[in-house]
C-alpha cells in the first residue's frame, strides 16, 4: 500500500472511530429498524426507512415512525395476516393525512403492499427478488425489481422518486442503503441476507458522501450519479478490500450532523480526522 493510500486509510479509520457510535446511530433511520426483534420485521421496517431517508433527519425519522406505527410490533406478521384489500383499507385510514416531502400516504400504502406481494411470492421476504442470476451483476436484478414496481405501483411523484434504475445511470442511494443494511454484517448493519453477494454492494451516495469524497480524492467526478458511486466504492476497496462500505456511515454522518463546513479552515476543521487529507475549497 502506497504512502498516500496508507495515510488516507489511517485518517478514514480515525473518522470511523469518531462517528461509528451509538450516539450517531440515534440520528440514523437504521435506529428504528434495529428496534424490531424479528429479521423479517426488520426487513419491512428497513424497506420503509431506507426509501424515506432523505431530507432533514429529525422530521424524517418521525415520518418513518408514523408509517410503521399502524403495523404494531410485528409489521411482517401484520402484513401477512391481512388480505390485500383489508390491509389497504386499514392502512389508508390509519395514515390519512401523512406526508413526507415527495411522498404521500397513498405512496406508502402501495409500498407496504408491494412488500406483501413480493413476500407472498417468495415466502421469505425480498432477498430472492434482488438476487442476480449466475454470472450477472446485481444491478441487473435491482433494475428488474425497479421496473416491475414501476409497472405495478401508481405512477405518482413519490413512486418515481423511490424507483430510480441503476441501469439508467442512477446512484440509487436509498436502494443501496437498504441493501447495505440487509447484506453487510458488521456494525451498524444487520447482515440478514445470506445469499446476496456482499462484494457487489455499492456505497449509498448522498450529497454528504459525494461532497466529502471529492474533498479527500475518492472521486474526481462532479456529478453524483451511479458512476460516481462505483468510483468511490472502488477507491474505498483499495483501503479495505474485504469491507469497503464500512466507511459509509462515518462519511455520511460527518455531513448529516453538520460537522463539515465545506471550506477547509484550521479554526473550524482542525479537530476533524480528515483535516490533513482534505482539499475542500482548494
Amino acid at each position: 500500500m502506497g504512502t498516500a493510500i496508507s495515510t488516507l486509510k489511517s485518517r478514514l479509520d480515525s473518522l470511523c472511530a469518531q462517528y461509528d457510535t451509538a450516539l450517531a446511530l440515534e440520528k440514523d433511520p437504521l435506529s428504528l429498524v434495529i428496534a424490531y426483534d424479528s429479521p423479517l420485521d426488520q426487513e419491512v421496517a428497513a424497506f420503509v426507512a431506507a426509501h424515506l431517508a432523505y431530507g432533514r433527519v429529525d422530521p424524517m425519522i418521525k415520518a418513518v415512525r408514523s408509517i410503521l406505527a399502524p403495523l404494531g410490533p410485528r409489521p411482517a406478521e401484520w402484513l401477512r395476516s391481512h388480505q390485500e384489500v383489508q390491509a389497504r383499507k386499514k392502512l389508508t385510514h390509519a395514515l390519512a393525512g401523512w406526508t413526507w416531502r415527495f411522498h404521500t400516504s397513498s405512496d406508502l400504502v402501495a409500498w407496504l403492499l408491494a412488500w406483501k406481494r413480493l413476500d407472498g411470492e417468495s415466502g421469505l421476504g425480498l432477498e430472492g427478488h434482488l438476487l442476480p442470476a449466475a454470472g450477472e451483476d446485481c444491478d441487473a436484478a435491482l433494475s428488474r425489481a425497479v421496473q416491475r414496481l414501476r409497472a405495478e405501483l401508481p405512477a405518482s411523484h413519490g413512486t418515481r422518486f423511490t424507483l430510480p434504475d441503476p441501469l439508467e445511470g442512477a446512484a440509487c442511494k436509498r436502494w443501496r442503503m437498504f441493501l447495505r443494511w440487509m447484506v453487510r454484517s458488521a456494525w451498524p448493519d444487520l447482515g440478514l441476507w445470506e445469499h446476496y453477494p456482499s462484494h457487489q454492494l455499492i456505497i449509498p451516495l448522498d450529497t454528504h458522501v459525494a461532497r466529502v469524497s471529492r474533498y479527500i480524492g475518492l472521486t474526481a467526478r462532479a456529478t453524483p450519479d451511479g458512476k460516481m458511486a462505483r468510483e468511490i466504492t472502488e477507491s474505498l476497496r483499495r483501503l479495505d478490500p474485504a469491507d469497503p462500505l464500512r466507511y459509509d456511515f462515518a462519511l455520511s454522518h460527518l455531513g448529516i450532523l453538520g460537522d463539515c463546513p465545506g471550506v477547509r479552515k484550521r479554526s473550524t476543521c482542525a479537530g476533524c480526522a480528515l483535516y490533513s487529507v482534505c482539499r475542500a475549497g482548494s
